[in-house]
């Protein structure tokens, strides 16, 4: 049985008898329990510390970012908060009707990740949705950044890279369908 159902795959990974909400939800659990486990382990560890990986190139070194990517808008932890939540929202009323486990993974990579960060700026200092993220990862040039961070890029890579094969979240192509 199994067998046959893999064979009803089509070329995209597609499988139109099934929603593959289970695998959504594997991939934001992981990216989020990732994420939280590497942040505590960096806020007990790394205090003031820098861990040398890769020389200079690539070092961890806390540091907390009230903004968006590279420290934009710091005051704005509140709309980042509420974006995380509307972020999270769409995902999970679309994820039913998704067919793609491509898209599955992309958007719970994305799911994941939103939620990560949002833990930190609900739950840290200095008040609830205004915290600031924990950033800990240092690759020379690039701004710091956590694994919420690497999952939402991730994820989002991957859904530029379905969307240019031509591959939908419900498994049809474009227009198809559609009334």
């Amino acid at each position: 049985m199994q067998a046959a159902r893999g064979a009803s795959l089509t070329a995209d990974g597609v499988d139109p008898g099934t929603r593959p909400v289970g695998l959504l939800a594997a991939a934001a659990l992981t990216a989020l329990a990732l994420d939280v486990a590497t942040k505590l382990w960096v806020v007990e560890r790394l205090r003031d510390q820098t861990v040398h990986v890769v020389g200079d190139t690539v070092t961890l070194h806390q540091s907390r970012n009230p903004g968006a990517a590279f420290g934009i808008a710091g005051g704005a932890t509140v709309l980042f908060s509420a974006i995380a939540i509307a972020v999270a929202v769409v995902i999970v009323r679309a994820a039913p009707r998704l067919r793609s486990r491509g898209w599955a993974v992309s958007l719970g990579l994305v799911l994941g990740g939103a939620l990560g960060n949002l833990v930190d700026r609900v739950l840290r200092e200095p008040a609830p949705f205004r915290g600031g993220v924990v950033d800990f990862i240092d690759i020379g040039v690039w701004p710091s950044f956590n694994v919420a961070d690497s999952a939402i890029v991730v994820g989002g890579a991957l859904a530029v890279l379905l969307t240019l094969r031509g591959v939908e979240p419900t498994g049809r192509p474009d227009g198809a369908g559609d009334t």
